[in-house]
C-alpha cells in the first residue's frame, strides 16, 4: 500500500469506471494515487450503463477500436475474479454471447455484411434465419427475418463493478477528494505566464504541477491523468482542445415475463439484456448537451424498438427508467495516452459506449504509461495530438 503521508504521486480527475479501475492498477503497483470525483464514484456513466462487453457487436469494420477490445475482453476474466477477491463483491461476469436480430431487408443486408467481415477476420459467428432464432429464442417476433450469434460478447453486473472498484481501490490505499470537482490543471507554462484558459497552447512545452479543485486549492503532482468523461474537455488549463461531448443515454428496465431471453439480444432499435428477473432495455444516442435526464419521447423509443422485437414486453411491468451521459468523441475512438505539449499530461476519456468493456484495458495502458512501461497495444489512432488542425 503506498504511504499516504506524502504527496500523491498521480492525480486522476474523475471516478467512473475508468478513472477508478486506473487508480486501482496504479495502487497495486505501488503509486500514490489520489482521485478527485466532484460526486460519488461510480455513479454516473458507469451506473447509467448496461454492463455488456460487446467487441464485436460495437465493432463496425476491423481496426484499432476491435483490437482495443479484444484486449479488453481477454482480461476481463481475471480482472473480474481480481476485484472480487479485492472487494468481496462479486461482479456477475457471465457469457452467453449475443444475438443480433435484423428486422427489416435493409438490416438483414447488413447483418451479412457484417458476418461476412468478421468470418474473415477468424471469428466463429453464425448467421441464421428467423426460424432458427426462435427456436433459439422463443420471446423473438415473427417479424425478425434473419439474426447473427456471437458467442465472444459477455456481460457484468456495471453497478456492482462500480461499487466494487470503490471498494478495492479504497482498501489498496487510493484517496479520494469527493464533494469538490476539478477545474483544471496547472501547469508550469501556465503558472510561469500567469495564463490559465481552457484550450490555451503552450509553448515551450509545459510541465504538470496539479490539479485546481473548484474551490481553488491545488493538489501538487506530476503526473495527471484526466479520466472526467464527458466533463473532460470542460477543464481548464488544458494544453488543447478536447473534443469530447456528452451523448445522453436513456434505458428502462421492465419485469422478466415468459417466455424469457436467455441471452442478451441486439435489434435495430434498442438492446434487451435479461439479469436478475429483469430485462434492461437501451440505450438512446441523444446528442442534447449535459442534459442528463429521461423524457418521455426516449423511453418511447426504446419500448416501441422492445416490443417490436419481443411482443411479449407490452405486457411486462415498467420497473426502472433512467439515463446517463456517455463521453463521445468526433470518430468514436477514445482518447488514450500522453499530451505531447505537456509533460506528465495524460488522457484516459472518450470512451463512449464502451467505458465498461475497454476499463481494464486502459488501466494496464495508462498504469504502463505512468511507471514508464511500453504499453503492449499501439496507441497512435487514440492519442489527443489527432485532433489537431492539420493532423492526418
Amino acid at each position: 500500500m503506498p504511504d499516504r503521508t506524502t504527496a500523491p504521486d498521480v492525480v486522476i480527475i474523475g471516478a467512473g469506471i475508468i478513472g477508478l479501475a486506473t487508480a486501482w492498477e496504479l495502487a497495486r503497483r505501488g503509486v500514490a494515487v489520489t482521485v478527485v470525483e466532484r460526486g460519488t464514484p461510480g455513479q454516473a456513466a458507469t451506473w447509467a450503463a448496461g454492463g455488456m462487453l460487446a467487441p464485436l457487436a460495437e465493432a463496425r469494420r476491423p481496426g484499432p477500436l476491435l483490437e482495443l477490445s479484444l484486449a479488453a475482453l481477454e482480461r476481463y476474466a481475471a480482472f473480474a475474479e481480481a476485484v472480487r477477491d479485492a472487494s468481496g463483491i462479486d461482479v456477475e461476469y457471465t457469457g452467453g454471447g449475443k444475438l443480433v436480430v435484423a428486422i427489416s431487408e435493409a438490416e438483414e443486408a447488413k447483418l451479412r455484411e457484417q458476418c461476412e467481415w468478421q468470418r474473415a477476420s477468424g471469428f466463429a459467428v453464425e448467421l441464421m434465419d428467423g426460424d432458427e432464432a426462435r427456436r433459439r429464442e422463443p420471446a423473438l417476433s415473427l417479424a425478425v427475418r434473419a439474426a447473427l450469434f456471437l458467442p465472444l460478447d459477455c456481460q457484468v453486473e456495471n453497478r456492482r463493478l462500480a461499487q466494487a472498484l470503490w471498494l478495492a481501490t479504497a482498501r489498496a490505499g487510493v484517496e479520494f477528494r469527493l464533494g469538490v470537482g476539478a477545474a483544471g490543471v496547472r501547469t508550469s507554462s501556465a503558472a510561469d505566464a500567469g495564463r490559465r484558459g481552457r484550450g490555451a497552447r503552450r509553448s515551450p512545452r509545459a510541465r504538470v504541477l496539479g490539479v485546481v479543485l473548484a474551490d481553488g486549492e491545488l493538489i501538487a503532482a506530476e503526473r495527471v491523468i484526466v479520466a472526467a468523461g464527458s466533463w473532460s474537455g470542460q477543464l481548464d488549463g488544458l494544453p488543447r482542445d478536447l473534443p469530447v461531448e456528452p451523448v445522453r443515454g436513456q434505458m428502462l428496465a421492465v419485469e422478466t415475463i415468459p417466455p424469457v431471453l436467455r441471452r442478451v439480444v441486439l435489434t435495430p432499435g434498442c438492446y434487451l439484456i435479461p439479469r436478475a428477473g429483469r430485462v434492461i432495455v437501451g440505450a438512446t444516442m441523444e446528442r442534447v448537451g449535459f442534459r442528463s435526464y429521461p423524457t418521455p419521447a426516449g423511453v418511447h423509443s426504446l419500448l416501441d424498438a422492445a416490443v417490436q422485437a419481443v411482443p411479449a414486453l407490452a405486457q411486462a411491468p415498467l420497473l426502472e427508467v433512467w439515463a446517463g451521459l456517455r463521453p463521445g468523441t468526433p470518430d468514436d475512438l477514445p482518447i488514450l495516452g500522453p499530451d505531447p505539449a505537456a509533460d506528465g499530461l495524460f488522457y484516459a476519456t472518450g470512451h463512449f459506449r464502451n467505458g465498461v468493456l475497454l476499463a481494464p484495458v486502459t488501466a494496464d495502458i495508462l498504469a504502463d504509461l505512468v511507471t514508464g512501461e511500453t504499453p503492449e497495444l499501439e496507441l497512435a489512432a487514440f492519442g489527443p495530438e489527432r485532433f489537431d488542425e492539420g493532423a492526418a
